[in-house]
Parts: structure tokens; C-alpha cells; sequence
């Protein structure tokens, strides 16, 4: 008959990991994510700036076919909102047509701007960015329809 064996205590002790192997282990986890994560959230910011900049591409091409139908942009009063619906104050649209199907609003929420006349070019139209405000850097910079 064949003797079977226990493992001792001190080998059963031996067995699992220990706090430090834990501890290192963990460290280096969050280093990792410490690198990582930086670079994933700069990916979503780049692309809230691009979509961003599609919007007002897209909304700046409205426009210009809204001047081609009515010989003028909106006015600052009908604003964007005369892709959309009619405008019922200020000049008259004579062949107004739907030129968008809805208003986006900016990756961050807010609706676009728009200027009539505008400062950078005829008509601007321009996200304040990431904090909402006028100005700013990095992603808190304007992005507008003159970039």
C-alpha cells in the first residue's frame, strides 16, 4: 500500500501570494493605467474636436446654400434656427427650403454660435470648445468656421 503524503505546514503556508506580491503587483497595474488612460482620454477630446469641426463644416455649407436661394445669409436675430424652420422675423426668406433637418449641437453639449456679420470672415460659426467660454487653449479653444 502506498503511503499517502500531506504536505507540511510550512509548505501549505507557501502556497498563496503574499501582501507584498499583491502590493507589487497592483503598483505596477497602476502604473500601467497611470500611461494609459492619459492617452485615451487626449483620443476622445481629438475626436470631439474633429466632430466639431464636421458640424460647422456641415453647418457652414447650409448657409451657403440658404445665400444661394435667398441672396443673403440669416440675420444674427433668425440665426442658425433658419435652416431649420422659416424665419418669421427680419427680412423675408423668399425661397427658404429646409437646409438642415435639425441643429446639432456641439460635442459638449451647447449649441453652436453663430455671427452675422461675422469677425473672421462674412458669417462665423464657432463652439466655445470644451469650458464653454470665449478664448481659451487646448481643448477650451474655440473652433471655428475660419479654421
Amino acid at each position: 500500500m502506498r503511503s499517502i503524503t500531506r504536505p507540511s505546514r510550512a509548505h501549505a503556508a507557501h502556497q498563496g501570494f503574499t501582501l507584498i506580491e499583491l502590493l507589487v503587483v497592483l503598483v505596477i497595474i497602476g502604473v500601467l493605467g497611470a500611461l494609459i488612460v492619459p492617452n485615451l482620454f487626449s483620443s476622445v477630446d481629438d475626436a470631439r474636436r474633429t466632430a466639431a469641426r464636421t458640424d460647422i463644416n456641415t453647418l457652414m455649407q447650409s448657409l451657403q446654400r440658404y445665400k444661394l436661394d435667398n441672396q443673403r445669409f440669416p440675420t444674427a436675430d433668425q440665426g442658425l434656427a433658419a435652416l431649420v424652420t422659416k424665419p418669421t422675423v427680419g427680412p423675408a426668406a423668399p425661397n427658404w427650403r429646409p437646409y438642415q433637418n435639425k441643429l446639432p449641437n456641439d460635442p459638449w453639449g451647447r449649441p453652436y454660435q453663430y455671427a452675422n456679420p461675422g469677425v473672421k470672415g462674412e458669417v462665423d460659426v464657432f463652439s466655445y470648445g470644451a469650458d464653454g467660454q470665449a478664448g481659451g487653449e487646448g481643448n477650451d479653444a474655440d473652433i471655428g468656421s475660419w479654421q
